[in-house]
């Protein structure tokens, strides 16, 4: 019997998008190859026509599995969780579903794009002081949202996509050079989840295309 082909990841050690995927992948126990999209290197691989072929939207991450491939970070996770549900990345009670699904909401779409590489190249000299404005408005409200969800972890007790999205965005905030200290629920959630074993194997400082000099 042949064997199943294991899915080809698309991304870059950096990339917030990317490491939440690669968090879905090793908490599902799910191994995968991993194809290098640098997006500085030579203007960024991303920008390659051979790249527009995978992702017409010429953004990491990008995953091939089952057959087909499909960007954009959320709808990838989605699908792991759809077709590979243990352990589960939703909690079963609907409430807690549409708290994942709005937190996670929050930071992919009203945090993290507004520091993203191609925005940041438009915005010039003034990049770190937009990053960092555009993180703290956010995690404001998001300090304030996970003080009534969060247990352990972002929504309980039970790892769920929502801290995905929430471990590489503080890794973001950190680079950025935003004081985390008016956040401790953030900061709290943050160093529980770094402690588990997919967010360790996942994270930019051990990946293939780490710079020796950032590697743990």
């Amino acid at each position: 019997m042949e064997q199943a082909q294991k899915p080809l990841l698309y991304g870059y050690f950096r990339s917030s998008c990317s490491w939440r995927v690669r968090i879905a992948l090793a908490f599902k126990g799910i191994e995968y190859d991993q194809q290098v999209i640098n997006l500085v290197k030579d203007g960024g691989m991303q920008l390659s026509n051979e790249y527009k072929q995978v992702n017409p939207m010429q953004q990491v991450p990008a995953l091939c599995i089952d057959g087909v491939t499909l960007s954009q970070s959320l709808a990838i996770i989605e699908y792991l969780e759809e077709t590979r549900p243990n352990p589960p990345l939703l909690p079963r009670d609907p409430k807690k579903r549409a708290q994942v699904r709005m937190i996670s909401d929050q930071i992919a779409s009203g945090i993290q794009p507004l520091q993203n590489l191609c925005v940041l190249q438009k915005i010039g000299e003034t990049k770190l002081e937009w990053a960092k404005h555009f993180i703290t408005r956010g995690f404001q409200a998001l300090e304030k949202l996970l003080q009534t969800t969060a247990g352990r972890y972002c929504v309980g007790d039970e790892v769920t996509i929502a801290d995905l999205c929430l471990v590489p965005q503080v890794a973001n905030a950190v680079r950025f050079k935003v004081d985390l200290a008016p956040y401790p629920t953030i900061v709290g959630i943050n160093e529980s989840l770094l402690q588990l074993e997919a967010f360790q194997v996942s994270h930019p400082s051990c990946q293939p295309d780490t710079p020796e000099e950032l590697r743990a």
